[in-house]
């Protein structure tokens, strides 16, 4: 957002008449922005974000902002370490598929299909769209769960959750997701609430730079599942599918629409590209660390450790906001949900029809590619339906980012063999710094995975 990877634009752009409807339409779905936009004072990186800061600003949804609520209040500082040993790692995964889509001009789910057995890539599909799916019923859980907040339980959360998913699918249906992101994206300032509370309530800062500094390890299902729970939420495959997939749309709003014309990548396209990543994980990571922070220093301190609610999880709050805690609480959870929602079934369906080689983006119109939209309205349908069994919200959202930390290793491990490919990549291959992360990443989160299954089993 903001840059165009098609190379520089000529000087008379803004000299000629206003572009048609549809290039209106690519510029918004892939940017979030008109292409006459442009950065203007001291807020004007929040109008040009690009598909990385995007990406950042969805990893931290409901499902994270629950899981580290509840990781924070259970253990207090213990899991600090990892909003500092992930950050490298998630840029270096997001940054390779990036590169994947830049270099070769197609999405994940079509770069994985021409690389690897066509039953192993559709496995790694499906899985990963059983897993955006809880993740999405989680968020819409949790959106409705906020929005009773809102009205002091006099609305039930169960009565919007279907108003809520209708909403999602109106606006998906409707409007391109960067107009959905521009309604949105100020309610997500929201979460900027933990950072100010982190300060506020003074944590024992010699404990904070300890846990932070030096990663703790136990072998314990529940502490094991913890960890899960946030590489899940934190290195998430709709993630990977999502940057990939606005990488190759920001190139056809450029007016590379063919993939021969997409194919290929400059070296400060690159660079660009690496800084918005870093921009969006250092952003996912701060607003990380400050929500376990402020769950340690105010719930895990006070003995609250197991949250059950989410109006449990808003007493975070307390100290900035007074009684007013759940109003911030309810408002940040909204306007990350709405906005990691169309993400969610968003990147399914990219994934989906990518691997089936069928069209369709988010810049179409739904009549063009019902097949597309289809995807993302039965991807919502069965999370609404997921949310009538009266399922915990708290719980679901924990569970959400668990079963992400266990279908993120296989997908990511044909993600770090494909760029690794001097096949498919050429000399845009991952260099030594790019595979030791990743396949670090892979180790990790592999290992994690191993462990939380022997020790549930053991126990």
């Amino acid at each position: 957002m903001g840059r165009t990877r098609g190379g520089p634009r000529s000087p008379d752009v803004r000299q000629h008449a206003e572009p048609d409807q549809k290039d209106q339409r690519d510029d918004l779905a892939a940017t979030g922005t008109t292409a006459a936009e442009e950065r203007r004072g001291p807020l004007g990186w929040l109008r040009v974000l690009g598909p990385g800061l995007i990406t950042g600003a969805s990893d931290d949804d409901p499902s994270g902002i629950g899981t580290y609520s509840q990781v924070g209040s259970r253990f207090g500082y213990a899991f600090l370490w990892t909003s500092l040993y992930t950050l490298p790692l998630m840029m270096a995964v997001q940054e390779l598929c990036a590169r994947v889509a830049l270099h070769t001009g197609v999405g994940l789910g079509t770069a994985l299909r021409r690389k690897f057995p066509t039953w192993l890539v559709g496995v790694c599909i499906a899985a990963l769209f059983v897993a955006n799916t809880i993740n999405a019923g989680a968020d819409l859980g949790a959106v409705a769960a906020a929005g009773s907040m809102l009205t002091k339980g006099t609305i039930p959360q169960i009565w919007l959750v279907a108003p809520v998913g209708v909403l999602i699918l109106a606006l998906q249906l409707f409007l391109t997701y960067g107009a959905i992101f521009k309604i949105f994206k100020w309610l997500t300032v929201a979460l900027f609430a933990y950072v100010a509370t982190a300060f506020i309530v003074h944590p024992d800062l010699r404990q904070v730079l300890f846990s932070t500094l030096v990663p703790q390890f136990r072998l314990d299902s529940a502490y094991i599942g913890g960890l899960v729970a946030i590489l899940g939420t934190t290195i998430s495959p709709y993630l990977f599918f999502w940057q990939a997939s606005s990488e190759v749309d920001e190139m056809r709003a450029a007016g590379k629409r063919t993939e021969a014309q997409r194919r290929g990548v400059k070296r400060s396209e690159l660079r660009d590209a690496r800084a918005d990543i870093f921009a969006g994980m250092l952003f996912s990571n701060i607003v990380m660390f400050s929500i376990m922070v402020t769950a340690a220093a105010v719930l895990h301190a006070h003995g609250k450790t197991d949250i059950q609610s989410a109006q449990q999880a808003a007493a975070a709050l307390a100290p900035l906001a007074g009684q007013w805690s759940f109003v911030l609480f309810a408002v940040g959870m909204i306007g990350t949900g709405l906005l990691a929602m169309p993400i969610l079934t968003g990147s399914a369906a990219y994934a989906v029809k990518e691997f089936l080689g069928l069209r369709g983006t988010l810049s179409d119109k739904p009549s063009d590619r019902p097949v597309f939209y289809g995807i993302m309205v039965l991807s919502t349908m069965i999370g609404i339906a997921l949310n009538l069994v009266h399922v915990d919200t708290m719980r679901a959202l924990y569970v959400a980012a668990i079963i992400n930390g266990l279908v993120a290793p296989p997908i990511l491990i044909l993600i770090v063999l494909l760029g690794s490919s001097g096949d498919v990549m050429g000399r845009r291959k991952s260099g030594r710094l790019s595979k030791t992360l990743t396949w670090v990443t892979v180790g990790l989160m592999c290992s994690a995975a191993v462990a939380l299954l022997v020790t549930n089993v053991g126990g």
